[in-house]
């Protein structure tokens, strides 16, 4: 629909009705409409199911064509993001948000602020997607008031060209609204349970669903140490679970990320029986640590034994109750579980990886295309990571390698400040600043986030505000290294009522009561001092 189209409809719709809608404009009708061209949640999960998909196929035709995303843990903090990636990019084309468990447990439990072990409210994980797009609609409704004012503005000077740019950028419109990746962690319960909440997700905006083989009563945070992992025929049942949801609600072409944590991961809760010689459960088992016993006998009141290859063997299994994997087969188990993933109703995979090193990644993805060549990766680019340590030693090894000469450099030091001026420094940092680019070309990586960006930036400029305001610089502390930036750098948000809704509320207060409206935006308001 365009404007001019929609306002002749809701013209005819105010003739039809006489003269108790006189007092309708079909204008302001026509702006309002548009300001809310989303009215559910499974609005937004069809369209941007829609916007994954297309990028999923650009991705596969160019892999330079890849996605990124933000963490986010409010939904204000989801609206600059938007606001500031269409005001650089000139568009919201390939930039996605996502919804990161972890900030959820910490920033917004009413438990208070709690480690990444599902112990939070799952219902505000659908929660905070609603707050979300809430605040991202909010945004279009802005970006579309200040345009309408725009069209006001170029009639009333008698403009017609300036009318004609207002209206062609009114129809031309990008909305903010954005596929969200949302982590349901490991399900929050059973499969019945994962199936709830993955419905209320999708419900209140979801279009792609994020789930990890974790088991879910011992979750850990994917960087942490005691992760326990899940027998194959387990997580296929969330996933079906998952997908099931998707088919319910009509959002047919919904996606699912499949995470293994496996690479990090050296326990099991469960010893999954077989159903069939060779099948999953078998090959599962053949990664537990046993010991081979010679009879029966030998075995002790309680333990458990397994008849595995011919053998009598004992799974070692620790004082928790819990089994433990050989040492060294996390890359054979993450390569079984991406490719059992795939095979199972998964569309994307995610591999959680204790270091950023695109060759460790290829290798792992090289490994899964061997048996489905259109595996792609969602990647965490997390803030758990040490990048400037990391990248700095991947350059030291490099450059050992290569023979070159490294003699002025403490390999186990390199994170000091010394170093931060050197020729290996600066390769260093431009190996971080392709890293995406090489690693979404190289090891299939379709999408790259950070997941805990804000919960850092947060405290870093609370950091920085508060040692100048509490100390020698006072109120110049905010006036220059924040409000002065805003302005500088024409942040939006320095007219936070503008931001917040104001100016929307004043034309819909005209819209509603004409020339009796009390308005906000008078002489008075001081907003007008940052025109």
């Amino acid at each position: 629909m365009t404007y001019t189209s929609e306002t002749e409809t809701f013209a005819a719709l105010r003739q039809g009705n006489g003269d108790a809608w006189r007092a309708i404009n079909p204008e302001h009708a026509t702006r309002m409409k548009l300001q809310n061209r989303f009215t559910t949640g499974l609005d937004i999960a069809r369209y941007t199911a829609e916007i994954m998909r297309r990028d999923i196929a650009d991705y596969e035709a160019d892999s330079t064509r890849y996605t990124q995303s933000l963490g986010c843990w409010h939904g204000f903090i989801g609206q600059q993001k938007m606001i500031s990636v269409k005001k650089h990019r000139g568009t919201t084309d390939k930039s996605y948000l996502y919804l990161s468990g972890w900030m959820v447990a910490a920033l917004r439990s009413e438990f208070g602020p709690l480690p990444d072990q599902s112990m939070h409210e799952k219902t505000s994980v659908p929660s905070l997607i609603e707050e979300l797009y809430t605040f991202l609609k909010q945004a279009d409704a802005r970006e579309l008031n200040h345009l309408f004012r725009d069209l006001d503005e170029a009639r009333a000077a008698g403009d017609t060209q300036a009318e004609s740019v207002a209206l062609d950028a009114i129809d031309n419109f990008e909305t903010h609204v954005v596929p969200i990746i949302a982590d349901i962690d490991a399900g929050f319960g059973n499969e019945e349970a994962t199936y709830l909440l993955a419905k209320k997700m999708i419900e209140a905006g979801a279009c792609c669903i994020q789930i990890e083989n974790q088991v879910s009563d011992a979750k850990q945070c994917g960087h942490q140490d005691g992760k326990v992992t899940v027998p194959h025929e387990d997580f296929i049942s969330k996933i079906n679970a998952v997908r099931y949801a998707f088919l319910e609600l009509g959002v047919d072409d919904g996606v699912i990320v499949a995470r293994t944590d496996s690479l990090g991961a050296g326990l099991t809760q469960k010893i999954p029986v077989s159903q069939e010689p060779g099948d999953l459960a078998h090959q599962y088992r053949s990664f537990l640590e046993t010991e081979e016993l010679t009879s029966v006998g030998d075995a002790v009141e309680g333990e458990v034994l397994l008849k595995q290859d011919g053998k009598l063997v004992r799974p070692v299994r620790l004082p928790n109750g819990l089994y433990r994997f050989k040492e060294g087969t996390g890359f054979d188990r993450v390569v079984l579980d991406c490719i059992t993933s795939l095979q199972n109703g998964a569309d994307l995979l995610w591999i959680e990886t204790e270091k950023p090193h695109v060759g460790q990644i290829k290798e792992m993805v090289d490994a899964v295309r061997e048996v489905v060549p259109t595996a792609k990766l969602v990647y965490n680019n997390s803030p758990s990571f040490n990048w400037t340590l990391n990248f700095r030693q991947q350059i030291f090894d490099q450059w050992t390698e290569e023979g070159k000469d490294v003699a002025a450099y403490s390999r186990d030091n390199l994170m000091s400040a010394d170093y931060d001026d050197t020729a290996l420094a600066t390769e260093a940092d431009d190996k971080i600043r392709s890293f995406q680019a090489d690693a979404a070309r190289d090891a299939g990586i379709f999408h790259h986030l950070i997941t805990l960006p804000t919960y850092h930036t947060a405290a870093l400029s609370t950091d920085n505000l508060a040692k100048g305001y509490f100390g020698k610089d006072g109120m110049l502390a905010y006036v220059a290294g924040v409000q002065r930036k805003e302005i500088r750098q024409s942040v939006a948000c320095v007219k936070h009522q503008d931001m917040a809704g104001s100016s929307i509320g004043d034309d819909h207060k005209e819209y509603f009561s004409g020339d009796q409206a009390l308005l906000a935006g008078g002489a008075d308001n001081t907003m007008s001092q940052f025109e």
